[in-house]
């Protein structure tokens, strides 16, 4: 415990996790001081609520978020999701305001279930040559910079590489000039997977962004564009972030193969974003019999030492027709659909999203930033069974959201 600074903002009866209740001191945005509670201290009282490290999105699609009305999806697959946005975006169904109105509220509803940290996906190509969406997310993040931190990566349409590809390189140039922070793609998706990927990574390189692909977001175990990712990382020696999200074929491996895989990413820093919202909806629907999950093997990445964390993906939209934005949701999935217990499911929404983002983690501790979530629950097990609504969130020490609600019974007439 530290001497008490006489500068501090008190956030007071703050509940830990081990039970007790502590009152803590932030300045400058930081933690200066955990005491136990004292009655004695002028401050905002937390009112016993548990508080823990602020919630993190590691992969969002904020242009798309908010559309599963207008934008169905009958076939209820990838492919279906895909052609779907592409058919709503060729009669007009999507335009600058109402996609940033949209992005806005996407964010505040992350924020007031505990985020302050998100990274999205928005889509870029030659085909938006006005950046509609870049823009709007641009717009999103201006309009909401004091709530939450969002990175932005380029989702490069198809194709990359080629000929074919010059548009959608110009565009991603633009787009790296215009605020995106890293390139993205979809190399198995790409007539040219390992082009793709050379033409992102250059780019990258060009730019001093990071990378965060989309990849393999298929149950077909023959394609593996992670290994061959992997091979051009450690071959060009590309020295800023890497994120492969989904995995999803690595599932599909034999577990040595898995093993030597995820030894692999592990090496090279390669950061991995498991996604179980949409992939448990998207994928499976061809095995009718013993349904794979489409999760990728979070467990046997953890061992080998790779930086996991999980995602929501798409929240009410062709990908995915519900979601709350609620990271707890997701962390729920993971111990129902990927056998985690909740003390690590909470952290792969907490502070293994901020690893995989870069970002200082974040604890009750002097010098952590202080960016919480608190929560009307007794333990995080019940936080993430429970998932209240009741929630306070603070970013930099300072509360962006509160929520409190009302239940009452009627007796008997």
């Amino acid at each position: 415990m530290s001497s008490e600074p006489t500068d501090a903002q008190w956030l007071r009866r703050a509940r830990l996790t081990n039970g007790s209740l502590v009152d803590i001191a932030v300045s400058r945005g930081r933690v200066s001081a955990v005491q136990p509670a004292s009655s004695d201290r002028v401050g905002s009282s937390l009112d016993g609520w548990l508080i823990l490290p602020a919630l993190g999105e590691p992969h969002a699609h904020l242009d798309k978020a908010l559309t599963a009305e207008r934008v169905p999806n009958p076939s209820g697959d990838l492919m279906g999701a895909i052609q779907a946005w592409v058919a709503a975006e060729q009669r007009g169904e999507f335009g600058l305001d109402e996609m940033t109105s949209r992005a806005t509220e996407a964010i505040r509803r992350l924020v007031a279930n505990g985020v302050t940290t998100i990274r999205s996906h928005v889509n870029v190509g030659e085909s938006d040559a006005t950046h509609v969406h870049l823009r709007a997310v641009l717009a999103a993040r201006a309009a909401t910079r004091h709530l939450a931190d969002l990175q932005i990566v380029a989702l490069m349409h198809s194709p990359l590489a080629g000929v074919e590809g010059v548009g959608n390189r110009r565009a991603l140039r633009e787009a790296l000039t215009m605020g995106a922070d890293l390139v993205g793609g979809c190399p198995h998706l790409e007539p040219d997977g390992a082009g793709m990927i050379r033409e992102a990574l250059a780019a990258a390189t060009e730019a001093g962004a990071g990378l965060d692909l989309h990849v393999d977001e298929t149950l077909d175990p023959n394609m593996l564009t992670l290994v061959e990712l992997a091979r051009q990382i450690d071959s060009s020696g590309f020295e800023r972030s890497v994120t492969a999200s989904h995995c999803v074929s690595l599932s599909m491996q034999p577990p040595q193969i898995q093993r030597e895989i995820a030894r692999m990413v592990a090496a090279l820093g390669i950061g991995v974003v498991a996604l179980p919202p949409t992939n448990l909806f998207l994928q499976g629907r061809e095995q009718p019999r013993a349904t794979p999950r489409g999760i990728t093997p979070i467990d046997v990445l953890r061992e080998s030492g790779a930086s996991v964390a999980l995602g929501g993906d798409n929240v009410q939209d062709p990908f995915n027709p519900v979601g709350r934005s609620d990271p707890l949701e997701t962390a729920a999935l993971s111990i129902m659909a990927s056998h985690q217990l909740p003390e690590a499911a909470f952290d792969l929404v907490g502070n293994a999203v901020r690893r995989v983002l870069g970002q200082e983690e974040v604890d009750v501790a002097v010098g952590s930033p202080a960016d919480f979530l608190v929560i009307d629950a007794a333990s995080i097990r019940e936080a993430i069974a429970e998932a209240p609504l009741d929630r306070r969130v603070f970013k930099g020490g300072r509360q962006v959201v509160v929520t409190t609600t009302t239940r009452q019974f009627h007796d008997e007439p």
